[in-house]
């Protein structure tokens, strides 16, 4: 988590300094909000399988796995719009 909140300053900074318009803010403060819920689905998913079931278990990592390939999903995704967001800026 503490990860994703960097970036997502991170990019604050950079859109600040690029001077991005309102429709690229929408789009980074979505992309940023997505990877944030992905994250806090994922630890409560972790929380409550750890809760449920201490031993481990193959649906458990099941589980788990997935909810942490979806934040994968998430921040590859918000790298995606990053990418389109900064890019043309900062090849002018």
């Amino acid at each position: 988590m503490r990860v994703h909140v960097a970036a997502a300053i991170a990019v604050v900074i950079v859109g600040a300094v690029l001077r991005v318009g309102a429709v690229q803010w929408a789009c980074l403060a979505l992309a940023i909000g997505i990877v944030i819920v992905a994250e806090m689905f994922n630890t409560v998913i972790e929380a409550i399988i750890d809760l449920q079931s201490p031993h481990l278990h193959p649906l458990a990592k099941v589980a788990k796995d997935g909810a942490a390939g979806a934040v994968l999903i998430a921040c590859v995704a918000a790298v995606g719009v990053a990418i389109a967001v900064f890019v043309p800026r900062l090849l002018r």
